[in-house]
């Protein structure tokens, strides 16, 4: 049995998870992805983290700090972007760059996670969860290249890919609603806005009572209302693009087979009935 519907996360994120006192459900789902206790000190509000009401369907970012003194990047994209890989690898380096400071030694740079929950098919793959770091091996050897002992001491890592960023990506409409662990259980949640009764995964019985839409106050749901139709919209607009644009190749299409056979010297009205075109179209070419 499932509980009444939830908010989405995206608009959780910009409304209710950035309150302090409601932290240990971001807690819980970072815990549940990364493999260990995650607990939020702050969240950050640099020039890449603000609540941008233009940008109404598209997506929604936040940055946090947890109190290891780490740098976790959350970003949720609802609609499809070609470059996105890109924009990823943006925005883990800015995080670096912004939050060390002048002067500061590169050891004090801060360790990146990018967690991105896509609702688009991002790439080509099997799977709903991919995650990336970096590892350096020799072309040669065919080994690993590690921290030697004295590296280990000062920095207090134990391999490269400590420091370095690391990605994550959900893939969350190629989940197939089936939760074999914890961290399904919140991707179930990501995907179809409810929690079942039976989750146990860590912060997800705070989620399943805090983010209720018939929890919100008169002003909560009206603006939660207007995001729903914000992403209708959006959808709706992406959708129409799409029928646009497969429109216009296939009367390039009708183009290109009228003006062969008129050059082939096919009379007009046999153009007329093979291609659709008007013969106004059809003199113009």
């Amino acid at each position: 049995m499932a509980s009444r519907s939830l908010v989405r996360f995206d608009w959780a994120i910009k409304r209710l998870l950035r309150n302090k006192a409601n932290f240990s459900v971001l807690e819980g789902f970072l815990s549940e992805l990364l493999r260990e206790k995650i607990s939020i000190e702050s969240i950050l509000e640099g020039e890449g983290n603000q609540r941008i009401e233009g940008d109404k369907f598209n997506r929604v970012d936040i940055l946090v700090k947890n109190s290891k003194g780490e740098l976790v990047i959350i970003e949720i994209q609802n609609q499809n972007e070609y470059d996105y890989f890109h924009r990823m690898a943006y925005g883990a380096s800015k995080a670096i760059t912004e939050y060390i400071a002048v002067g500061e030694p590169y050891k004090n740079v801060k360790k990146v996670y990018s967690i991105n929950i896509v609702y688009f098919d991002l790439g080509q793959g099997l799977d709903y969860v991919y995650h990336g770091k970096t590892d350096f091996k020799g072309i040669h050897k065919s080994d690993k290249l590690e921290l030697s002992d004295k590296q280990k001491e000062v920095l207090g890592k134990t391999d490269p890919s400590q420091i370095f960023p690391e990605y994550f990506v959900i893939k969350v409409n190629q989940f197939d609603d089936v939760a074999k662990d914890s961290l399904d259980e919140w991707i179930y949640y990501l995907k179809n806005n409810e929690i079942k009764d039976d989750f146990k995964a860590q912060g997800i019985s705070v989620a399943r009572e805090l983010l209720r839409v018939d929890n919100l106050s008169e002003d909560e749901k009206i603006a939660y209302k207007k995001h729903i139709e914000d992403l209708r919209y959006g959808a709706s607009m992406a959708w129409t693009m799409k029928v646009d644009e497969e429109d216009r190749v296939k009367k390039l299409e009708k183009i290109t087979i009228a003006k062969n056979l008129k050059n082939l010297g096919v009379e007009v009205d046999l153009i007329i009935h093979a291609t659709g075109l008007s013969r106004e179209e059809i003199n113009r070419i």
